[in-house]
């Protein structure tokens, strides 16, 4: 498992001080907000003085970047969070995760494919499913998706009439 979890991209300036707007790649702005340090790909921490939530994007001062020459020069920056600063609920886990889990059907436990990418739509996430046959689209909804397993990289999906084939 990865030790950092890309989390978001900083998309640009907030005023001339050195904040900097965080467009978030996680479940809620809230999330992002509840962390001290961020990470860029280069290894490079980035403390947090302070983080608060504004419409779809989060404001950031970051300790050092002081200046809007500074904040300018991390514009399009992917952050990252450390794995071990996050404590999940039972159930939950990261896209990271998921992908490359390989995906049964629960009713003869047929291999149907692995996850290769997800979608976020709004509504449901939408999980892309590389098959033999090309790539599948499958809403992750609990009619569709019965288990998860990341332990075992095993995803277990009930197969309604249409989600792997151009049956009506």
């Amino acid at each position: 498992m990865k030790e950092f979890l890309e989390t978001g991209k900083i998309s640009g300036t907030h005023g001339v001080r050195g904040m900097v707007r965080i467009q978030p790649w996680c479940d809620s702005n809230e999330f992002l907000c509840s962390f001290d340090t961020l990470y860029l790909a280069s290894g490079r921490a980035l403390e947090v003085e302070k983080m608060v939530p504004h419409g779809t994007v989060v404001i950031a001062k970051l300790r050092g970047v002081d200046t809007i020459e500074a904040a300018e020069e991390l514009r399009n920056k992917v952050i990252s969070i450390k794995r071990s600063d996050v404590c999940l609920e039972e159930g939950r886990y990261f896209v990271d995760d998921i992908i490359g889990c390989k995906v049964y059907n629960i009713e003869n436990n047929e291999l149907l494919g692995e996850v290769c990418d997800v979608s976020a739509t709004g509504a449901n996430d939408v999980w892309h499913i590389k098959t033999e046959n090309g790539i599948y689209l499958i809403p992750k909804i609990d009619e569709i998706v019965k288990s998860v397993d990341v332990e075992s990289a095993k995803i277990e999906i009930s197969v309604m009439k249409g989600l792997f084939s151009d049956e009506d």
